[in-house]
């Protein structure tokens, strides 16, 4: 077998049950809430359950864009999506374990809105944070993934770096006490 390409069970794709996962979560929670949310439930005095659809990305990004963002925004949550299918298959799981966990999560958290966008137009938000009358733009289980996702993966690329340093440095001390 190729060096590159891992079997399965070596593979990133060993963790694609947490993207099966965050995908079944996210739209089980969007269908509930479709369906028995018509108003709003305070369930802390800083957090709120709501209904309420986004037409364009994060933070209503590109909402004005006359349903376009509807195609364009699909298209590249598809192209994500298939990118990191990809490089999970090219990873080793005992080696990047983190790195894997937030890929999958992102996966999942990508594949969960398309889906929404697909099917919907728009993507379903309900969760609120708020302090006093400054609200944060509502979400979902899927963008709860990927921003998890997106911070694992950055702490994973801290790390390997700080290990990077590491190696070197003991590498350099190594070479001179040879001397």
């Amino acid at each position: 077998m190729n060096d590159k390409l891992h079997s399965w069970q070596e593979s990133g794709f060993r963790w694609l049950w947490i993207t099966a996962l965050v995908i079944l979560l996210d739209q089980l929670t969007k269908y509930w809430i479709v369906n028995n949310v018509t108003d709003d439930i305070y369930v802390l005095p800083v957090f709120n359950i709501i209904h309420t659809v986004n037409y364009g990305a994060a933070w209503s990004m590109f909402e004005d864009w006359g349903g376009a963002q509807r195609w364009v925004l699909s298209a590249l949550a598809v192209g994500v999506s298939i990118a990191i299918f990809v490089w999970m298959r090219r990873l080793t799981v005992a080696n990047q374990r983190l790195l894997v966990g937030g890929l999958s999560l992102i996966l999942g958290g990508a594949i969960g809105n398309v889906i929404d966008r697909l099917r919907l137009g728009h993507v379903v938000d309900f969760l609120q944070v708020h302090w006093d009358n400054s609200y944060f733009p509502a979400f979902n289980v899927a963008d709860s993934a990927i921003s998890v996702g997106a911070a694992l993966v950055i702490l994973d690329s801290v790390l390997e770096h700080r290990r990077e340093k590491r190696e070197a440095l003991d590498k350099a001390a190594g070479s001179q006490g040879g001397s």
